[in-house]
């Protein structure tokens, strides 16, 4: 099936030229032909997809096609809740957890006329960057299937990326919309903290939780966030960035990288200076050692929110989750109240970075996506864990709660695996992450985007 963005979806339906059912069923039909090699779902709703579909075209039958996402088969992350479809968290000991009530942020896209086609895979208890789930088996990347998709909403990005739904909403607590979706080679953001209600989420951390959008490019990103807000950010769909301040970090975010992502984030700066914005340069050397208080924060929080888990559980988790969890329990109110301070200060020089740009460009990753399987990566004489390397550029924006969008900027030569821009706004400046996003994207992304559906169209003989 060639992949339609949403408002091809909206014109065909106001055209005629398809229905509601018959899109949902193209949409169940490659979930049925892909899934059982991407692992993107853990549970799919196809029965329940149908009869929204069907009830929604008595009313396309009657050219009532209200609702900003009418009829457009989505997917979500399986840690915001359905009533009366199982809600796992991505762990076994939710497997057969039905919730009463639906996550806000779904019943915003339920209003809208949306239909859901199921769960999306993810890393345990969102506590984990790679999705390779040891209770629902790895999620993997539709670029090349020995890949990780990053995570935790590793499920959703693999099913945008692989065509199996139109667009997700996943959480990000350190990076876990923006890290898949700069893995699969998709857009993703991370809207200002509070933007998308996050109640019916399963918590990591509520200070540094956020709901946010993936989907295949920056139209289907904005049309998601209007749907989701009641807010017009598709006004800000312009393709002219000309005299926009963009900040260039000289220091911290471009340092253990990988050469070719370096390289074509590199790239990615020339092409936005060659459409008319102002790179500036930006010191951000007060970032070493940042990770520390973030991780302190979100394992508090989490420790918290899992306590009952932690009592009596504890062994039926995966063993990267349990050592978070365990580590929560060392963790003294000193040392979080201590973290919090500092999350302030971090806001704090950011604001001050904000009076001088419009924007900030870094790269989302210092690395490609990685084999499943892979703990550690080397830059030099220097290893890092996967954990801190995939998250060291994107979970200070969770700290500051800015907004902070991906967007695919390359591929690698050699391997084929995408590489993601990022961009950062001060709060509730979305409007400056979509402007430039698109004009980065109309300028630069047309043909990427049919080598990426290319690629992954091959990946399986699909």
């Amino acid at each position: 099936m060639k992949r339609k963005s949403i408002r091809q979806l909206l014109d065909g339906y106001k055209k005629k030229q398809f229905s509601p059912v018959e899109i949902t069923r193209e949409y169940v039909r490659e979930i049925k032909n892909r899934d059982p090699v991407y692992n993107a779902y853990i549970t799919v709703t196809k029965e329940h997809a149908l009869r929204k579909a069907k009830r929604l075209e008595k009313k396309w039958n009657r050219g009532k096609n209200a609702g900003m996402l009418f009829g457009i088969p989505l997917s979500y992350k399986d840690n915001l809740a359905t009533k009366d479809v199982r809600t796992t968290n991505g762990s076994g000991i939710y497997r057969s957890f039905i919730p009463v009530r639906t996550a806000a942020v779904i019943r915003r896209a339920n209003k809208e006329n949306a239909i859901m086609l199921g769960k999306n895979n993810m890393h345990e208890f969102a506590l984990g960057i790679t999705s390779n789930n040891p209770h629902y088996g790895p999620v993997r990347n539709p670029w090349n299937i020995e890949y990780s998709p990053g995570g935790s909403s590793g499920g959703s990005a693999a099913a945008v990326a692989g065509n199996m739904s139109v667009a997700s909403i996943g959480t990000d607590t350190g990076g876990s919309v923006r890290i898949p979706a700069a893995s699969c080679g998709i857009a993703g953001l991370k809207p200002t903290y509070g933007t998308l209600p996050t109640s019916g989420v399963d918590f990591v951390s509520w200070t540094m939780d956020h709901a946010g959008p993936l989907a295949a490019n920056m139209d289907d990103l904005a049309i998601i966030m209007d749907a989701l807000t009641r807010k017009d950010y598709s006004r800000y769909l312009i393709a002219n960035i000309r005299g926009m301040r963009i900040g260039v970090p000289i220091n911290f975010f471009n340092e253990h990288i990988e050469e070719e992502t370096l390289r074509l984030y590199q790239a990615a700066l020339a092409a936005l200076g060659m459409l008319g914005a102002v790179l500036v340069d930006v010191d951000t050397s007060f970032l070493y050692g940042y990770q520390e208080c973030g991780l302190t924060i979100a394992a508090a929080e989490a420790g918290y929110v899992h306590r009952d888990d932690i009592a009596c559980c504890l062994m039926e988790m995966g063993a990267d989750v349990r050592a978070i969890l365990e580590s929560s329990l060392e963790i003294t109110s000193l040392q979080y109240i201590t973290a919090l301070h500092k999350k302030e200060e971090y806001t704090k020089a950011f604001k001050r970075i904000f009076k001088q740009v419009d924007v900030l460009a870094t790269p989302t990753l210092p690395i490609p996506p990685r084999r499943i399987g892979v703990e550690s990566v080397t830059f030099g004489s220097y290893t890092e864990n996967i954990f801190d390397a995939m998250t060291r550029y994107t979970e200070i924006f969770n700290m500051t709660g800015m907004p902070a969008l991906t967007l695919p900027c390359g591929i690698t030569e050699q391997e084929q695996l995408p590489v993601g821009l990022q961009l950062i706004a001060d709060h509730h400046r979305e409007d400056h992450l979509i402007r430039t996003g698109y004009s980065y994207e109309q300028s630069e992304l047309g043909g990427y985007y049919v080598k990426r559906d290319q690629i992954i169209s091959g990946t399986c003989g699909f």
